[in-house]
């Protein structure tokens, strides 16, 4: 499997560098979930069933914005092509039920883990991964917390 860039830049730094800033990215991620998530329930819009959807397909985009910065196109088509994926779980969370939603958001968490590997997108910061999958997971547990606590509505 191929190594992106990012992750060599992690091989760079020690071994004890690295860490604290996986460390770092995973807390703020899980931290800024949770703000975002009572944010939108306090205001309200998580009211609307188009929030989290949206914030799928926005963490999905991300990626592409990445590869378009810092990559060839061969990359920018396969980042477009996975975001892709995302953006339909998405909308079909929106159409029928958001815990399809939960899914897409925890799966974009999971894939943010190895996708390095498998896409080899330099304009990924190193850091990136593991804000990002911290974030996507922490979301989409909060997601389904909302959708079994009846506090959001999980069918269109």
């Amino acid at each position: 499997m191929a190594t992106s860039l990012p992750s060599l830049a992690y091989a760079t730094r020690s071994g004890v560098q690295a860490q604290k800033e996986r460390i770092v990215a995973l807390m703020v991620g899980v931290l800024l979930a949770i703000a975002v998530g009572l944010m939108a329930r306090v205001t309200g819009l998580d009211r609307d069933r188009a929030f989290y959807p949206t914030v799928t397909m926005v963490v999905a985009a991300y990626y592409v914005l990445f590869a378009a910065m810092g990559a060839s196109t061969s990359v920018l088509v396969i980042e477009c092509a996975v975001g892709a994926v995302f953006v339909a779980a998405a909308v079909a969370g929106f159409r029928s039920s958001l815990w399809i939603a939960a899914l897409g958001l925890a799966a974009h968490g999971v894939f943010d883990l190895t996708r390095g590997d498998v896409i080899p997108n330099p304009g990924v910061p190193a850091w990136w991964p593991a804000f990002c999958s911290a974030y996507d997971v922490t979301a989409a547990a909060f997601l389904a917390w909302l959708l079994t606590s009846d506090r959001v509505r999980a069918n269109a």
